[in-house]
């Protein structure tokens, strides 16, 4: 399986996508999960009237408003499942490619560096155009 330029560019952002997207589901339930309470005052309907309090609890939301969490959260998790099949395929191609270029790889798209840090990190003389160059070579034939 082949993986191209964009999808190594997508890969960190499918993975900050991911961890947002598991924050905005935490969010909606914890949401759906909010309890209001309140207390009212009553009494026995026959005599003797005691007055009484009462204790009441609910949600603060209606049936159309849980509805619209529902969907709410269907979509974010579709989302999430779009951006982990990104991860999934960068990381399985990545597996199987030469470690020297997963390290070219990594150190490029995942941590953002330059071509000139790249080829600091990978050492053994490489220069930025070098590196560039062999990445490039790569991608062409991968």
């Amino acid at each position: 399986m082949g993986v191209d330029k964009k999808i190594l560019e997508q890969y960190v952002d499918a993975c900050e996508m991911i961890r947002e997207t598991e924050q905005d589901i935490k969010r909606l339930k914890r949401k759906r999960q909010t309890i209001a309470t309140g207390s009212v005052k009553g009494s026995m309907n026959d005599f003797p009237y005691a007055e009484t309090h009462f204790k009441i609890e609910g949600t603060s939301f209606t049936y159309t408003d849980d509805t619209q969490l529902r969907m709410e959260e269907k979509l974010l998790e579709e989302r999430k499942a779009q951006s982990e099949e990104i991860k999934l395929q960068v990381e399985q191609w990545m597996n199987g490619i030469p470690v020297r270029m997963q390290r070219i790889i990594r150190y490029k798209f995942f941590e953002g560096m330059s071509w000139e840090r790249v080829a600091d990190r990978i050492g053994r003389k490489a220069t930025g155009d070098s590196i560039r160059m062999e990445f490039n070579n790569f991608m062409r034939v991968a």
